[in-house]
């Protein structure tokens, strides 16, 4: 049952992070950088918090009582996060939006759910998975095997984007619809599509390194509420922390584009619907954030931040994809390339069952 659960929450948060950038193609007369900057207000700074004070009673006191260390590298996983977001937007410039995608997305998923598990191979924790537990159980081969079958519906979808761009001939949009202009450089955009996609897996690094302000929130919450299993809300109160990191990363490269851009004027141009443009952000930027709370109560169902981490990144890649497809971003491509797209969305929803299913061996193995 916390398997299936898991899974639901995941594709909670899942869907929040494929559908957020829609709200955003409702703002008019902004650049990127202003109504990203607008959006991650409420991102990163309010909706953090507020999502914290609702559930976990005293969690700035569980912030102020951590230790410098933890604080310290909880932020800083958050801020280099952060940095992996805005190279992104390189590797899809020097390789495309589909080749860069694919590689950046695949990278982050595998870094990000098999580097944990190594780091605790070699320094051992009660609660926490390793790989040589993985590799040497059934439940951590079929997950395995679910990280493996999801980066080839990856690669699939990536080779179904370059058909749909030669096709269509005209400029690519990358995954939240933003247009982009590719100038290829392969050697150079592998480099950038790399150091993305290993700062991008350094969210799950910051939850794992601020898993002791968790830990905390999650034993108040079994003192309080005994025989209730696991507290849901726990990672709230590191969300909190990481998103500062975040914040720190994305706030100075929205300054230095606004600067760069002369985008700073959108705030007071005339003509543009200003409210209503601060709406849409505020809605977005809630959206985002969603995905992490889901994750965080998924994650605390599994209790396997691998697991967690998998399913989290194939529900994004499969709901951003089918939000393209329903707003006819494929219209007037070839049946073979919808053919291929449709490949690739069934192999990551496969890859979905695989991992929910060793979650649940995992989860009757407890049990006995």
């Amino acid at each position: 049952m916390n398997a299936l659960l898991g899974v639901i929450f995941h594709f909670l948060g899942g869907f929040a992070s494929g559908s957020f950038y829609m709200p955003y193609k409702k703002v008019k007369g902004w650049q990127w950088e202003t109504f990203w900057l607008i959006g991650g207000l409420f991102s990163w700074i309010i909706v953090p918090p507020l999502a914290a004070f609702l559930t976990i009673p005293n969690f700035w006191e569980i912030i102020q009582n951590e230790s410098s260390t933890i604080i310290g590298l909880t932020f800083l996983f958050g801020a280099l996060w952060g940095i992996g977001g805005f190279m992104y937007g390189l590797g899809v410039r020097y390789l495309g939006v589909a080749l860069g995608s694919s590689i950046m997305l695949g990278l982050t998923m595998v870094i990000g759910s098999l580097l944990p598990s190594i780091y605790y191979e070699f320094n051992p924790e009660a609660g926490k998975d390793n790989i040589g537990l993985m590799l040497s159980s059934d439940w951590g081969q079929m997950v395995l095997l679910g990280l493996l079958v999801c980066i080839v519906g990856i690669v699939i979808s990536g080779k179904a984007g370059v058909m749909k761009d030669k096709e269509l001939q005209t400029d690519a949009t990358d995954p939240h619809g933003m247009e982009v202009k590719t100038e290829y450089k392969f050697g150079l955009g592998l480099i950038v599509a790399i150091i993305s996609g290993v700062l991008s897996a350094c969210f799950n690094f910051g939850l794992e390194a601020g898993k002791p302000m968790a830990t905390v929130a999650n034993e108040a919450w079994k003192v309080a509420n005994p025989n209730q299993g696991e507290f849901l809300f726990q990672n709230n109160v590191t969300y909190v922390v990481v998103l500062w990191g975040g914040m720190l990363s994305n706030l100075i490269g929205c300054l230095y584009l606004s600067f760069k851009n002369k985008s700073y004027s959108d705030y007071t141009k005339k003509n543009v619907p200003v409210a209503k443009n601060i709406i849409f952000c505020a809605l977005a930027g809630t959206m985002w954030f969603l995905q992490f709370f889901f994750y965080g109560m998924g994650e605390s169902k599994m209790g396997n931040g691998s697991s967690s981490w998998i399913l989290h990144m194939a529900f994004i890649i499969l709901i951003a994809n089918l939000w393209g497809v329903i707003i006819k971003e494929w219209k007037g491509v070839s049946r073979k390339t919808i053919t291929t797209i449709s490949i690739g969305m069934l192999v990551m929803f496969v890859s979905i069952l695989i991992v929910g299913y060793g979650n649940s061996l995992r989860e009757k193995l407890n049990l006995f």
